[in-house]
């Protein structure tokens, strides 16, 4: 049973929200658009900070997140599924887990560069900051408009010119609800062509 303080804020979310990806059934984590009642461990509307609202939603079912690589992903166990909750503050990505959920969020003053792509088997949002490279996978029935809506959000609240990360900025980037080290980067540097083509500041991103 959900409380109904989760569906009431998941409701005013869902009506405050500019597109009509963000509905409540999601944020509540009821059944809707998944073929589960429990997409997540626990309702997508309770990892939004207080004052934090969604302008997008987008979904996957299997394919999860790719951290550094396409093939490198944390995947839903069992019948989960995967949210993607595009604020005004950050890419929040919510992998379901059988107890608890994997929590990816990247910091939109963090990007470099955000990307679409689409395919037969699934389209993807690629976000690139000055260090890593995440591949949000999206499911492929999902609308190209929606796609490129959500791309334009994310790099219009990026700084004109924005800095390499360090100290307490480099630690907000996170991975399964932890801090990011460069060390844990270096260990996933691997890239595809595609990836590489991606440049910051006029030159190429090469892995660091």
């Amino acid at each position: 049973m959900i409380d109904q303080r989760i569906v009431d804020r998941a409701e005013t979310l869902a009506e405050m929200a500019p597109d009509d990806s963000v509905t409540a059934e999601v944020l509540a984590g009821r059944e809707g658009r998944f073929t589960t009642a429990t997409p997540l461990a626990a309702p997508p509307v309770t990892y939004l900070e207080d004052t934090e609202a969604p302008a997008y939603v987008l979904t996957n079912k299997k394919r999860g997140i790719g951290l550094g690589s396409k093939r490198n992903t944390t995947a839903p166990a069992g019948e989960r599924r995967t949210v993607i909750l595009v604020t005004g503050r950050r890419t929040l990505c919510l992998v379901g887990g059988e107890s608890s959920d994997d929590v990816i969020e990247v910091p939109h003053e963090s990007v470099a560069k955000a990307v679409y792509s689409t395919g037969f088997r699934g389209h993807r949002i690629g976000l690139r900051t000055p260090r890593q490279q995440y591949h949000c996978w999206i499911h492929r029935n999902t609308k190209e408009s929606l796609l490129e809506a959500s791309t334009e959000f994310i790099e219009a609240r990026q700084p004109e010119d924005p800095e390499p990360l360090d100290g307490d900025d480099a630690s907000r980037l996170t991975y399964r609800g932890r801090p990011v080290t460069r060390e844990q980067l270096a260990d996933q540097s691997e890239q595809s062509a595609d990836d590489r083509s991606l440049t910051y500041r006029g030159q190429p991103l090469e892995d660091s």
